[in-house]
């Protein structure tokens, strides 16, 4: 096991939690003999199995990432055989659809999610906070306030030119 980062890097030590939590997820699937199946797909996969084919951008906000975020997951998917694509009505939109394999899956899926619920709430008894509690308290507080906001309160003064270039007649 890795050193746990520095308490003052929090970005770093949000990655770190979300590695370990992902990489033992990760690890029932290959105990369950899909170990091609990462645990990010999951989110993806309830939506499509509750909504129906989406195009990735609604997928996207139904989950609750960026289309970016979602583009990126979604072609991992379709690589791994769990969904198609198809054109939309718009030429830029693409439908994302469960494949059988996907649908074959689903009863492991679920039975993940409903283990990893339950692991969750013992380790949320384990802490002083519920996990998922302490992490929405933090989206509400950047959403009220951006961290750029709450850096530049420091007296930092935001750079005008990129890192690197000098303004035209600087030395």
């Amino acid at each position: 096991m890795t050193a746990t980062p520095d308490r003052e890097a929090l970005g770093t030590l949000l990655r770190h939690v979300l590695e370990l939590l992902d990489g033992d997820v990760a690890a029932v699937y290959t105990g369950l003999d899909v170990a091609d199946y990462r645990p990010r797909y999951s989110p993806l996969v309830r939506v499509l199995v509750a909504d129906g084919p989406l195009p990735i951008r609604d997928l996207a906000t139904r989950v609750g990432v960026t289309h970016s975020a979602a583009s990126q997951t979604v072609a991992q998917m379709s690589r791994a055989g769990l969904v198609t694509l198809t054109p939309g009505a718009d030429g830029r939109q693409r439908i994302v659809t469960l494949t059988d394999r996907a649908r074959a899956l689903l009863p492991v899926v679920e039975a993940e999610w409903a283990a990893t619920t339950a692991a969750m709430r013992r380790l949320d008894t384990e802490l002083p906070v519920p996990l998922a509690d302490e992490l929405h308290a933090v989206l509400a507080a950047l959403r009220r306030r951006p961290l750029r906001d709450r850096i530049a309160d420091t007296g930092l003064a935001p750079r005008h030119a990129p890192i690197g270039r000098r303004p035209a007649g600087a030395c």
